[in-house]
């Protein structure tokens, strides 16, 4: 990566929300840096961290772009334990790994880890997750720092990444078996 799109990335909050309209932040950092994307499409950084990317790139502060989405305080996904059937669709798409849970068992969200990211509302098949103000929660847990949430989406790829790996060595030695036993 280029030296200023690592510089955009550093700036941004590493929700990897994707409501940018890119896969992560990292991606939206390169677009910025090749000019390809404006600076305003970041709801979770907001008129904040617009106005950082301007100063570093000696831009004109634009104001947010709605079609992203709007501004709004920190929020936690919160699942609604009496109606989760573990079907735990919402495991992968966190990419901070904030759901713990397994298959037909219920879920939880660790609010602590949690960026707020909404990505496990959709595949969500009984509506059991929604997302609320940090700020109402009990515990009121702190939000988490940009730097620790690449750190656990960085081990969250890194995981998906050997799972996938593994995945296709499984298929290949099924592959070579099966061609093994037809001759």
């Amino acid at each position: 990566m280029r030296a200023d799109a690592e510089a955009i990335h550093a700036l941004l909050p590493q929700t990897q929300c994707t409501r940018c309209g890119y896969a992560g932040c990292r991606p939206y950092a390169e677009a910025i840096a090749a000019g390809e994307a404006a600076i305003n499409r970041c709801p979770p950084g907001g008129s904040a961290t617009i106005t950082r990317l301007a100063m570093l790139l000696q831009r004109p502060e634009l104001p947010l772009d709605e079609s992203c989405g709007h501004e709004a305080p920190p929020t936690v996904a919160v699942i609604d334990e009496s109606r989760c059937i573990g079907c735990a669709r919402c495991l992968p798409p966190c990419p901070v790994d904030a759901i713990v849970g397994a298959q037909r068992q219920m879920h939880t969200v660790l609010a602590a880890l949690c960026t707020g990211c909404e990505l496990c509302i959709a595949p969500c098949p009984v509506d059991c997750i929604t997302l609320v103000p940090r700020s109402t929660l009990s515990c009121q847990s702190a939000e988490p720092t940009a730097a620790d949430n690449l750190r656990r989406y960085d081990a969250h790829e890194k995981r998906r990444v050997q799972r996938e790996i593994a995945r296709q060595r499984l298929l290949e030695e099924r592959k070579q078996r099966a061609r093994g036993a037809s001759t």
